[in-house]
């Protein structure tokens, strides 16, 4: 079943196609990262999901309802933790998720939810004098009301330092074990990678990439790097492995060897250093990060 499905659907403003002809769907029970630089549509798509704009042409569909049609029951099932959220100063962190809690008419303690996101010694404060991590928490507190089937999270780790964010992550990993869908936008690539089961990745509107992680790993060929530590390398070890097809770099410092190289001839590699002499101590194996597959694949879209 598709907690969101989004069918070849297009938005313009004025002339400008802000998302076009995107085509997505989002599994129930996943943790889904969508990507893209500034401006590449992911605000318009989430506000697409939610009603708040319509768009120029083409079908949204949120835990199976009509997201036009049907926006009330769509909310009513989602939760929402929105870029940019802006306190009501006058109104405390309790009175903030009280709020929430009446506005979706369920039991929820707000207590509870408080100390969930690591602000109850702060409930009784009023909101316009918390940080800007503080109102982040507050905001997922709020996000949190009524166990939602969905969660959208647009930028959910601004303005929180480490600890929050390993928070933040810890949260998103307990409402997927509950059975809630998470629809993760962020631009901290570091943050997606850790929680999100796939990744779309969105530029000038269009969906250039869907799929998990390894999976992009694979469909760009982004090299993996090894790093190998050796007691001795005699002349000619480097040469050898420079000459591996699938071999795109060879850097050393001292007797410590970086190889970029595909994932498949790793063994190559070892075998290559071996067969000339080299004593080999140790190597490990570092995979293309999120970061280096998102400049992968906007990069390419751009110069294409």
């Amino acid at each position: 079943m598709a907690a969101i499905r989004i069918d070849e659907v297009t938005k313009r403003y004025d002339g400008v196609t802000a998302v076009n002809d995107l085509s997505l769907e989002v599994r129930a029970g996943e943790v889904f990262g969508f990507l893209g630089p500034n401006g590449a549509g992911k605000s318009t798509t989430i506000n697409l999901l939610l009603d708040f704009i319509r768009p120029t042409s083409g079908e949204v569909e949120v835990l199976g309802h009509d997201a036009q049609a049907e926006s009330v029951a769509v909310r009513s099932r989602t939760g929402v933790l929105p870029e940019g959220f802006s306190v009501y100063d006058r109104l405390t962190g309790r009175q903030h998720v009280e709020f929430a809690i009446e506005s979706k008419e369920t039991e929820d303690d707000p207590d509870a939810l408080l100390d969930r996101v690591g602000i109850l010694d702060a409930a009784d404060r009023k909101a316009g004098g918390y940080s800007k991590g503080m109102s982040q928490r507050l905001a997922l507190a709020m996000a949190l009301v009524g166990e939602p089937e969905l969660l959208i999270l647009d930028e959910p780790s601004t303005g929180l330092d480490p600890n929050g964010a390993r928070e933040m992550r810890e949260i998103v990993r307990a409402e997927q074990d509950r059975g809630a869908t998470v629809f993760f936008s962020s631009h901290i690539l570091g943050q997606v990678e850790a929680v999100c089961d796939r990744v779309g990745i969105l530029r000038d509107g269009e969906l250039v990439a869907e799929d998990s992680i390894d999976g992009l790993r694979e469909a760009t060929g982004a090299d993996t790097r090894l790093r190998i530590e050796t007691t001795s390398l005699p002349p000619g070890a480097l040469d050898r492995v420079r000459e591996i097809d699938g071999v795109s770099g060879v850097n050393r410092d001292g007797n410590t060897l970086f190889v970029a190289c595909e994932t498949n001839v790793k063994t190559t590699v070892i075998a290559a250093l071996e067969n000339a002499g080299a004593d080999i101590d140790d190597f490990e194996t570092e995979e293309a990060s999120l970061e280096d597959l998102f400049v992968a694949y906007t990069e390419r879209e751009a110069t294409a």
